[in-house]
């Protein structure tokens, strides 16, 4: 239906463009004895009658994506007064090839390629990290839970995007055909980007909690956060469908809906609430190592500020990417015309592409408890002896489910 709602308004435009078009040739402005191109349009663009042997040109049409209306476009008299016609496409012919900035388009293809290759290399150190948290069963608890739903989350999002982009980077004409498929998938791409946001935000409350309130349950703990990690999403995307939906005007419904609208603030609410609240926690937590650092530093790590200082910004590092906080750095795009628009696009591209595969390296493949059942299961694998095998099972697996504080404090302050 929205489809067929921006292919009617497209058509209408057209068609009184053409008709203003024709209307305005019914007067030549030349000499009879002039030999000239006839008004003509040419789908897009009116063109008006033009001497022959010289070549037309105006700005580029506002309404085709890609094109930059402050471009010109041309469009040749030949000597014997018709249009320029071109003989492969067997019609007459606008150059319309000088609208596309080059070079922009240049550029949007490396930015493409970093996001492909970016999402592709998270995508697999994200599965492989699934595939180690599923495996291992002896270190689950609340906090390896949260991080595999993180984990699944930003690999849905991954191929999600990956699948969008294979789908409509060379197929322009996927979006003109505006298809319902087409606005699911966007959709669900954006609800499953939000459900990335939602559970970092989850990783924040589940840190922040269990550091300043030791003695909640961790059981309800993590329901709430199981609750508000999908809920988001889904309840965001309940209200923004229908909203666009029934109230979008003809540009709001087209194309996949990929193009700019008024209803976007509804999806960047939570957005932007997960960053204040995740700004919040982060801050606290650091607080509160510091303050457990001073009070009682571990031995070899030595006392003072400094100390201190270097262990806060260690904390800080490491939480950054967990916590999605690495989008502060690019919290709001240029506007087309600043110069540093595309240091702001690349920084993004390598920012929220590789965010995945920092987010498993630091959290899964460094994960101290992840590594030493690793290291068992490759010390049975090669049948190297070892004393009272039952019972060392049996410690490391007691070793491996310390409590979430203890880990918390070791993880940030070692």
């Amino acid at each position: 239906m929205s489809g067929l709602v921006f292919l009617n308004h497209l058509t209408d435009f057209l068609k009184k463009e053409n008709e203003s078009c024709q209307s305005s040739g019914v007067n030549s402005t030349f000499h009879n004895k002039v030999l000239t191109c006839p008004v003509h349009f040419d789908g897009w663009s009116c063109w008006p009658e033009t001497p022959a042997g010289s070549i037309a040109n105006q700005s580029c049409p506002d309404f085709i994506p890609g094109f930059e209306p402050a471009s010109t476009v041309f469009y040749k008299c030949e000597e014997d007064g018709s249009w320029y016609f071109h003989e492969p496409f067997n019609r007459t012919w606008v150059n319309y090839t000088t609208c596309v900035n080059t070079d922009d388009l240049s550029f949007r293809t490396i930015v493409i390629i970093i996001h492909s290759v970016g999402y592709s290399i998270s995508l697999v150190a994200l599965l492989i990290s699934l595939a180690l948290l599923f495996h291992f069963k002896s270190i689950r608890c609340a906090r390896i839970l949260i991080h595999m739903n993180l984990f699944a989350s930003f690999a849905i999002n991954n191929f999600l995007w990956l699948l969008w982009y294979y789908l409509m980077f060379d197929e322009t004409e996927l979006l003109f055909a505006n298809q319902p498929w087409c606005i699911a998938l966007h959709t669900i791409l954006y609800s499953c980007l939000i459900s990335n946001y939602s559970w970092m935000l989850c990783e924040g409350l589940y840190l922040h909690t269990v550091l300043v309130w030791a003695f909640i349950s961790q059981n309800n703990l993590l329901i709430a956060v199981i609750l508000i990690g999908w809920g988001i999403p889904v309840v965001t995307t309940l209200i923004y469908v229908p909203v666009r939906s029934l109230m979008g005007d003809g540009e709001e419904l087209a194309m996949c809906w990929i193009k700019e609208s008024r209803f976007e603030i509804i999806n960047q609410i939570p957005v932007a609430a997960t960053i204040i609240l995740n700004l919040f926690f982060l801050i606290n937590i650091v607080r509160v190592v510091v303050v457990k650092l001073r009070k009682g530093p571990a031995e070899g790590q030595g006392s003072g500020a400094s100390s201190s200082s270097i262990q806060a910004l260690r904390a800080t590092m490491l939480l950054v990417p967990l916590l999605g906080l690495n989008f502060l750095l690019t919290p709001f795009r240029p506007e087309n015309n600043e110069p540093w628009l595309y240091f702001y696009d690349l920084l993004s591209a390598v920012t929220t592409s590789f965010q995945g595969l920092c987010v498993a390296i630091l959290f899964c493949f460094c994960n101290g408890e992840v590594q030493a059942q690793i290291k068992r299961r490759w010390s049975t694998a090669t049948f190297r002896p070892r004393t009272n095998s039952c019972s060392a099972t049996a410690v490391s697996a007691t070793n491996l489910q310390c409590s979430e504080v203890e880990w918390m404090l070791k993880l940030l302050m070692d």
